[in-house]
């Protein structure tokens, strides 16, 4: 089909998650003469809360700080999807946002142009199979980190011979009926911290079968703070501020606990576990990672339903290894046989880097794992360009906020100065820094992470070449970041083009 030109965008943002919609609202409030355009390829908003569609799925950070800082939060600290959707609803209904959303829109390719300075991007409509391509000269990446169509499972011998379903959380069969059937769960993240209690009580038995342990922090689903403050009539946006100032000077002293008293930290965790699955549970055995606390996500279970469902006796935890699938279940490596009609890989998911959308600028490919990252947020060699990723130790949204201020920020200074291009540069004393890959192993280490390393953008060894994954120094520093300083490069269209234009 015959491609045609849908019009010129100062701003084109790519994704209408959470960051999309996000980012959408702190462009219109901060830069409200500025147009714009979100393309999602979804046929709704919501991105990741959509797209997951497997039992039980929900937050697994408090709303208070994963939501937005604009828009009071008014329901339990952990959230279902539907609930975190309704929310994300009525912040694109109360600001308008809608009528600046084309759905059904992937982009399949972005192209940058030095001389016009400008992108040219290219969509199409699912719906109706036409390409499309539109021009803005900011290109604003909220479409997420991992690939949205297809989670990781990894290839384990026999699998073909295994009788019954493997699904994968993130494309759950909606037709899916787990009554009287046995599940096996393998993985020990978030995902399966939340899908085993969800189908304990639909199933005959679920195991959570994880090949080494994970740390969970089990808490009642509440915010008593939150409520207190109801209580005496404090307004629901007062509420908010605070209850979020108080999540994240928590969060904070606990990552700092985590560092400073690795061991204290772990042993309340641990007897936290206990609380729920009694003295004589094998904790040393299935709740006992090798890790220190926060060196991967520490994720909440609501009211420890995870350990409730153990507790119980509808649901069990295996720490052990596959050997292979068998016609009837699970071959383990101990010699011990899982039965089971029904296997869910709750294994994670596989890392894209902007989406895996081709890029190029002046007609070259930007391979982005040769680029070096402005904290964590723009590239070397990428013109007019932000990609928004959040943070591990804290909640997504809250970058999304920062960094909502900060490109609205540098749009307002490229306004002022008259000029048409940003890019980030390394400076002379960075010749000789050192070049590293996007994160510190023993920093965070998630398995989805590790595999991917080799396609993320470098960091160096400069703070500012690095996303620190700090949103306590960051909430500080990026407010206060220098517009003028070395590391940007700014340039304007001719004379000529400017006239043209």
């Amino acid at each position: 089909m015959a491609q045609t030109i849908d019009g010129h965008f100062d701003v084109l943002i790519a994704g209408a998650g959470i960051s999309g919609i996000g980012s959408a609202y702190h462009l219109q409030t901060q830069c409200p003469d500025k147009s714009y355009l979100i393309l999602e390829a979804m046929e709704d908003y919501g991105g990741t809360w959509r797209t997951h569609t497997y039992p039980g799925i929900r937050s697994d950070s408090d709303l208070y700080t994963f939501g937005y800082r604009f828009k009071p939060w008014i329901g339990p600290p952990i959230a279902t999807a539907e609930e975190i959707l309704n929310y994300m609803g009525e912040v694109i209904d109360e600001n308008g946002i809608d009528q600046h959303i084309q759905y059904s829109h992937t982009i399949t390719g972005a192209r940058y142009s030095s001389t016009e300075k400008l992108w040219t991007v290219q969509a199409t409509n699912s719906a109706t199979g036409e390409d499309k391509t539109y021009t803005c000269t900011f290109l604003w990446m909220c479409q997420g980190y991992y690939n949205h169509a297809e989670g990781y499972t990894p290839q384990w011998d026999g699998m073909a011979d295994f009788k019954g379903e493997i699904i994968h959380p993130q494309t759950w069969p909606e037709e899916t009926d787990l009554k009287g059937k046995k599940v096996v769960c393998i993985g020990s993240g978030a995902t399966a911290a939340t899908l085993v209690p969800a189908i304990a009580g639909e199933c005959e038995h679920v195991t959570l079968l994880q090949r080494s342990p994970t740390y969970f922090f089990p808490a009642e689903n509440r915010n008593e703070f939150a409520d207190e403050l109801r209580r005496i009539g404090v307004s629901d946006e007062l509420v908010h501020e605070l209850a979020r100032k108080k999540a994240l000077f928590d969060q904070d002293e606990t990552c700092q606990r985590c560092l400073t008293e690795p061991e204290v930290v772990k042993a309340e965790l641990l007897e936290a576990a206990r609380g729920y699955l009694g003295p004589d549970f094998d904790i040393d055995t299935h709740f006992t990672p090798k890790y220190r606390p926060w060196q991967q996500r520490l994720a909440f279970i609501p009211d420890g339903d995870l350990f409730q469902g153990i507790a119980s006796g509808a649901a069990s935890v295996v720490t052990d290894e596959i050997e292979r699938f068998t016609e009837t279940g699970l071959q383990l490596k101990s010699g011990q046989h899982l039965d089971a009609d029904v296997i869910v890989t709750a294994t994670g998911f596989n890392l894209s880097v902007l989406g895996g959308i081709p890029f190029e600028v002046d007609g070259k490919p930007v391979d982005f794992s040769q680029t070096v990252t402005y904290r964590g947020m723009m590239f070397t060699g990428v013109p007019n360009m932000a990609w928004v990723f959040g943070y591990f130790r804290a909640s997504w949204t809250l970058r999304v906020d920062l960094m909502g201020d900060f490109i609205c920020r540098l749009l307002g200074h490229m306004d002022a100065e008259r000029m048409d291009e940003v890019r980030v540069e390394l400076r002379m004393q960075d010749q000789d820094m050192e070049i590293l890959p996007w994160m510190d192993a023993n920093n965070f280490n998630p398995g989805y992470l590790m595999r991917s390393m080799h396609l993320m953008p470098k960091r160096g060894a400069d703070p500012i070449w690095q996303h620190t994954q700090d949103y306590w120094k960051e909430s500080e520093e990026l407010p206060a970041v220098d517009l003028s300083a070395d590391e940007f490069v700014y340039s304007r269209r001719s004379a000529a083009q400017s006239t043209a234009a």
